[in-house]
């Protein structure tokens, strides 16, 4: 009887995986198909022919290139400098002592908590407050803050597991704390660094809800820009466009699996003595 239970539950859980996997990958392949569509208009599914038509059309039209190019350049920036001041955290967290280090641990997640639409109707506030009118400079310090509990976690993740004795030991051969931090310790934590600023790089390609409030007619995120066309002229272009969203977060596993391995992704070998 207990056997017969354990076969039944195991058939619910891989029916459960498999109903899993095929939400999360069957739209992304509609789009893939969908994106190659030849007719001129969307119709119905899957379309007679396949067409690079559509990818023709973005890259050709001026709006969702101005657009792709903004994303990238905020992406790259607020990554960068979240990664920066996410590992300075880390460190200081790792080794924090003091007291309240435990409340002040719990406030760097406040931007995954609060919901994106209010933080960016706070910040627009804010930043016409203190009177910063560039909106790539709104839009970056924006996804710094939103991304900055993706690096902090990360790093903060790989540099607890790594024992203090090492730093001690590279003080106590001579090595300052400075050099024992450059080339002890930030070199065993390049992993939680490299993954932080893939998730932040990503987070901050995808985000919408925030960079809305930020945009403007000139400047404006890729994402942003799909939303607004599909109000105002809804083609394929936005699956082309989709799909090129998709390759840039393929693109940031595979430089991500080339700098640490998917085991050290997954937290296999992180540190090793």
């Amino acid at each position: 009887m207990k056997r017969y239970v354990d076969r039944i539950t195991f058939a619910c859980v891989c029916l459960l995986v498999v109903a899993g996997v095929t939400v999360l990958v069957l739209p992304l392949v509609c789009t893939i198909v969908m994106s190659l569509e030849s007719r001129s208009s969307i119709g119905r599914f899957p379309p007679p022919g396949l067409s690079l038509q559509w990818y023709a059309r973005f890259f050709a039209d001026q709006y969702f290139l101005s657009a792709l190019w903004i994303s990238l350049i905020a992406a790259v920036v607020s990554a960068a400098i979240s990664s920066l001041l996410g590992t300075m955290a880390a460190l200081g967290l790792a080794r924090a002592s003091f007291p309240g280090a435990a409340f002040l641990n719990g406030l760097f997640l406040a931007p995954i908590i609060v919901p994106g639409v209010v933080t960016g109707f706070s910040l627009l506030v804010f930043f016409a407050t203190i009177g910063l009118e560039s909106n790539l400079a709104r839009i970056v310090l924006a996804h710094v803050l939103v991304t900055l509990p993706y690096t902090i976690r990360t790093s903060l993740a790989v540099i607890s597991s790594i024992p203090p004795t090492l730093m001690d030991a590279a003080m106590s051969l001579g090595a300052t704390e400075g050099q024992a931090l450059r080339r002890v310790l930030l070199p065993l934590a390049r992993t939680g660094i490299a993954t932080g600023f893939i998730f932040a790089f990503a987070f901050s390609m995808d985000d919408v809800s925030v960079t809305i409030f930020l945009t403007s007619p000139r400047v404006y995120t890729l994402p942003v820009a799909m939303a607004s066309n599909m109000k105002a002229d809804l083609n394929l272009t936005i699956a082309a466009a989709s799909v090129m969203l998709m390759g840039l977060a393929v693109i940031a596993i595979l430089v991500l699996e080339r700098l640490a391995g998917v085991s050290e992704l997954m937290g296999r070998g992180i540190y090793r003595t």
